[in-house]
Parts: structure tokens; sequence; C-alpha cells
């Protein structure tokens, strides 16, 4: 069995109110899209905050890297790309200032930046942009600098959280490439949708989360994957 780059065992946390996730076990190996799909407010983003310590976990373990995620050092988060809810960018400076600063904050030694900003661009198609500030590029643009940002240095792991909310087709086709080209050498990548067509294209295995909690699983070849998400749901939440 390959590598658990991410393990999830129980995990939970829960806001005022009593929202949250709980008892979530999940994990992603090297070399694999695992998706994880649910409806507006079930819980993504919540458990994505969780495994980049934007959250502690109330309960249960999470490993990020074969560390505690609240233990984590500097050097696991340097192996880790993320994307959650906008892009990190700085809409003051332009398109290459930006991803030459995150190559830099995730350890890219420096005769190494400006190789690595150069392949992110041409990935992205956002060569065009280099010298644009980002706070003149439209939505779209502006979330394929965030995406470049995450991916420029090459990370063993990949967080997305809803990462292709502000894309055209165009985007979405070159951010499922992207994405599947790191998996075959190796890295892990847990994507967070709810756009089942397209998680399926890429995912090779497919989780559901409802309610704040982990209900099952999808069959990413499966015939009506729609179908069987909805059933899935409504099981749930008619309990």
């Amino acid at each position: 069995m390959t590598e658990a780059l991410l393990e999830l065992a129980d995990a939970g946390y829960a806001y005022r109110g009593g929202a949250g996730v709980r008892d979530i076990t999940l994990d992603v190996r090297a070399g694999e899209v695992h998706a994880l799909v649910g409806l507006n407010g079930a819980g993504k983003s919540t458990m994505m905050k969780l495994v980049l310590g934007m959250l502690r976990p109330q309960q249960g373990a999470i490993l990020i890297l074969g560390a505690r995620v609240a233990d984590a050092r500097r050097e696991v988060w340097a192996r880790v790309g993320a994307f959650v809810e906008h892009p990190l960018t700085y809409g003051e400076l332009d398109v290459v200032t930006n991803l030459a600063l995150a190559a830099r904050m995730h350890g890219l030694a420096p005769p190494d930046v400006a190789a690595a900003v150069d392949a992110v661009l041409a990935e992205l198609d956002l060569g065009r942009y280099r010298r644009v500030m980002v706070r003149r590029l439209s939505a779209g643009n502006a979330q394929r600098v965030g995406l470049a940002a995450a991916l420029v240095h090459g990370p063993q792991l990949l967080v997305l959280d809803e990462p292709t909310a502000a894309l055209d087709p165009a985007g979405i086709i070159m951010l499922r490439e992207a994405l599947l080209a790191r998996a075959s050498r190796g890295a892990g990548v847990l994507v967070s949708s709810h756009h089942l067509d397209e998680v399926a294209r890429i995912a090779d295995r497919i989780s559901v989360i409802a309610e704040g909690r982990m209900i099952g699983s999808l069959d990413p070849g499966g015939v009506d994957i729609e179908r069987a998400f909805f059933a899935k749901v409504h099981q749930e939440t008619s309990r």
C-alpha cells in the first residue's frame, strides 16, 4: 500500500451553535487524487481548515506528512500547497512577485525560484499577466494566481478547497491537467468540490460529507454519480 500523506482519525470541531464536523476519518495517499464532495454547508471548508492547522481539532487526530498538525514544523508545511476559500495573494504586487514570494516562503532556494515561477506561469497560462498587479485581474485569473502559488514549489501534498469556483472552462481543464500530472509524479491531492462531474474526471476516490459527517463514498467511474450522491445525502438528512 502506498504511503499515507494525510490521515484523519475521528477528527472533529464544533463551532458555537453546534455546526462543524465530527468523527471524520479519511486519508490521502501518495500518487492519488482524493475528492471530498458535499452540498454547501456540509463541512468541507471546516475540514480543510482542520487539515491545514487553521482550526485545531477538538477530538481525534490529524497527521500531515507524518506529523501531528498541531506540532508540524516549518519544513513540513514547506511540502504542502494549499488553496482555501480565496487566493492567498498580495493585490498590490504583480503576478511574478506574488509567485516568487510564495516559492520563497515555502523554502525554495533562491536560484530555483525564477525557473519554478516560469514553469507554473506556463502551466496555468498566466504568462501574459506576469507584470500585472493581481488586484487588476479578473476573479478567474486572480484564482489562477492563487492556485499557481499553491503549486509553484512542487508540494508533496495539495489541499484545495473549491479550486474551480471562479475558473472558466479553460482554467478548469488546465487545473485538471496540473493535478493529474502532479499525482502521476507521486504527490497526493485532497480536493473539495460540489461539481461532481469535474471531480469524477480526476479522482481516484470520492468521499461524501453531509451535515458534518462522512457518509460514504462514490465510484468515480459510476454511470450516474449525481443520482448516487443525492441518494446518499437524502438518506442521511432524512434520518
